[in-house]
This record gives C-alpha cells, structure tokens and sequence, in this order.
C-alpha cells in the first residue's frame, strides 16, 4: 500500500523540506514555489523604494536653509514652481516611496525565509517593527518639510519663521530618529543574510559598518540619509543576480553558501515508484 503523498499549502510561499542534505551541513533543501517571484519583487521594490527617496530627498534640498533670509524665503516660496517640486517631493515621492519599503520589507521576509532553517525570532521581529517604525518616521519628515510649500499653495501665506522651523524639524526627526531605527533594520538583515548564507560574508561585513556608522554617527550633514537607500541598491543587485540563477519551475532544490543547485525531488520519485 503506497503512502499518501503530502499536500502542500498553497498559501505559504515557500515550503521548506525538514530533512538535511547528507554529508552537507551548511546546506538546505527547499521547494522552488514563489522564491524566484520573491527575489524579483525584492530587488524591484527596493530599486523603486531608493530611487524616489534619492529624488525626492535631492528635491527637498533645492529649498532654502535654516539660514536663509527672510527675503530668499519668500522669494523662493513664491514662486509656484519651486512650490511645485517641493510639493511634488512631500506628498508624492516621499509616501510612494515609503510605500515602496513596505513591499520592500514583506517581500525581503518572505524571500529570506525560503533559506533559513530554524528562524530567528527576535531578530526578525527587531527587523519587521524597526521597519514600520523607520517608515512611520520617514513620512512624517516627510509631512513636516512640505509645511511651508503647501500653506503658500493653498493659503497663499508665506511665514519665513515657518519655513525655517518645519523643514528643519523634519531633517532633524530623519537623521536622528530615522536614520538609528533604519540602523537597527540593516543590523537585523545583515545578521539574518548572514546566517542563511544568503549574502556573500563581504557584504555582511558592509552591512555591519552602515548599520554602526548609521547608529552612532552625529553629522547633521542631510547627504548622511544616502547611506541606507545605496546600501539597499547594493543588497538589491545581490539579490537580483541570486534570482537569476534560481530555476523557474517547480522542483526541489538544494540551497547553499556557494549558490543554488537542483536535486531531485525524492517525495516525487517515491510516490512514482510506489504507484508503480
């Protein structure tokens, strides 16, 4: 009598098999439903996440500083283009882009998860709430440095003091809050990358500095904010080029700190032999 072969959720992305590969201890075997799908969506979103954040933090430094007179203030804010692109950068660029890192994280979870054997559960809950957190800050700077353009907009009021204070406000709640909980999420993910194997050893060791230079670093330089979303490129690149080599079908893989190699799937193989 053949045994009944084994129903596969559906709803779970990846499903992982529980036996080890014999004679290879750093080596996982894995079912190849969804971890292409994820990988892609991984580096696209992280791709789109960087970018706009890139446009949009360059588009917000075009206005004028805390040290600006009076006189640049008003002339800058009256002017319904720069009103346009400070706008643009605030309600548009910035939310799309912090929804980006939504997808970004879920889908980076999802795919990291097709590699790990027994999970982390501290470290992945420390890297989805210091997620949430990190964008939670990120659209309230960005709220607060599109203050001044909107009340010239809609109020037709120009109040320099206001300028000066909110995009202040803003850059500050980024570098300093922001940038230390986006610290914690590159911390997390590089611990959780390099666990897996996920990642080359080298580029844990990268992760590791950027999530200590952006922890402990007290420049209120504004370009300091390009260090997490070109760390993110990198990761994505890496990511991409994994996704690459993972087969497109169904079968059962054997996923290792060199790469990705097919094995067969003995579940399948037994089930036909059985039934023959």
């Amino acid at each position: 009598m053949s045994r009944p072969s084994k129903r596969v959720n559906s709803q779970i992305p990846f499903v992982q098999r529980a036996a080890p590969v014999p004679g290879e201890p750093n080596t996982i075997i894995v079912k190849l439903q969804g971890l292409r799908k994820a990988a892609m969506l991984t580096s696209a979103v992280g791709v789109v996440h960087s970018l706009l954040f890139l446009l949009g933090f360059w588009l917000f430094t075009r206005g004028p500083g805390p040290q600006a007179s009076n006189a640049e203030i008003i002339r800058y804010y009256s002017d319904s283009g720069n009103r346009n692109l400070q706008l643009a950068a605030g309600l548009y660029i910035f939310p799309f882009a912090g929804i980006a890192f939504i997808w970004f994280i879920v889908a980076l979870r999802a795919w990291s998860q097709g590699y790990i054997r027994k999970q982390n559960v501290l470290l992945s809950n420390v890297q989805l709430v210091s997620g949430v957190i990190y964008t939670t800050l990120f659209f309230v700077a960005a709220a607060a440095s599109s203050v001044t353009a909107a009340t010239a907009r809609f109020n037709d009021t120009i109040d320099p003091e206001l300028a000066r204070l909110f995009p202040q406000y803003g850059v500050n709640l980024f570098l300093v809050f922001a940038m230390r909980t986006a610290a914690m999420f590159v911390l997390t993910t590089t611990n959780i990358m390099r666990s897996t194997k996920a990642v080359p050893r080298w580029f844990a060791w990268i992760g590791y500095a950027v999530a200590v230079f952006l922890l402990l670093s007290a420049s209120f330089n504004p370009w300091l904010v390009s260090v997490l979303p070109i760390w993110i490129l990198a990761m994505c690149a890496l990511v991409f080029h994994r996704a690459r080599h993972i087969p497109k079908d169904d079968s059962m893989v054997a996923i290792e700190a060199q790469g990705i190699v097919l094995i067969p799937d003995r579940d399948s193989d037994g089930n036909r032999e059985s039934s023959s």
